[in-house]
Formats: C-alpha cells, structure tokens, sequence
C-alpha cells in the first residue's frame, strides 16, 4: 500500500471498559479500520486521565481503575479517514475523537 506525502492521524479517546457489539471498543475500532483497509491502527493504554465528565481514571495501586484511558491512533489519507468517521461516530458513545494534518515519511511492510 502507498500513502500520499499528506495524510490525516485519527485520534479517539476512549476508555478501557468501553464496549461496542460485544467487544471491547477498542478491538472494535481496530478490527473495523482494518476491514475498510486502512493504513494501520495501534491502541495506546493511559496510565492516568480524564474526560468530558471530570472522573479521574489513574493505574495507581491505591485507587485502582478498571477503566484506564485508551487512545486508538489510526494514520490514512484525508479521503479514507473521512469516509471511515462514521463508523466512529455511531460506535463512541462517550469519548473524544480529533484529527491532525501530517506528514508521512515512510511506510513500509514486510518484505514477504
């Protein structure tokens, strides 16, 4: 696959205990980027954070959360993440989704 020069990162905000269709919302979000062949997704796990609410959701070991912040980093073209945004926009029921302009430098697979 090649990436234009110019592309678009997706960043969405979530929480760890999020669910959508049975499945962690994250995993949700992963599988779906990767069924409309999208460039790549990585899921990143907070260590502490908090949202529209003001809750406070942290890893420290005397206020434990099972509900850790999430972000979902997916980077494409402008046009392919457009066109996967409603996806996102029906399935996050409580979180925040922001996109960025940038540069691409590289991209490269497995030679296999």
């Amino acid at each position: 696959m090649v990436l234009p020069e110019e592309g678009v990162l997706l960043r969405i905000f979530i929480g760890e205990g999020d669910h959508h269709e049975g499945r962690p919302l994250y995993e949700w979000l992963v599988l779906k980027a990767r069924e409309h062949g999208l460039a790549g997704a990585t899921v990143l796990r907070g260590l502490e954070g908090f949202g529209a609410n003001s809750r406070l959701h942290t890893a420290k070991v005397l206020r434990m959360s099972a509900d850790l912040p999430v972000v979902v980093e997916i980077v494409d073209a402008r046009e392919k993440i457009d066109a996967f945004m409603p996806l996102v926009d029906q399935a996050v029921e409580e979180g925040l989704a922001t996109l960025e302009k940038v540069e691409i430098r590289l991209y490269r697979g497995s030679k296999k």
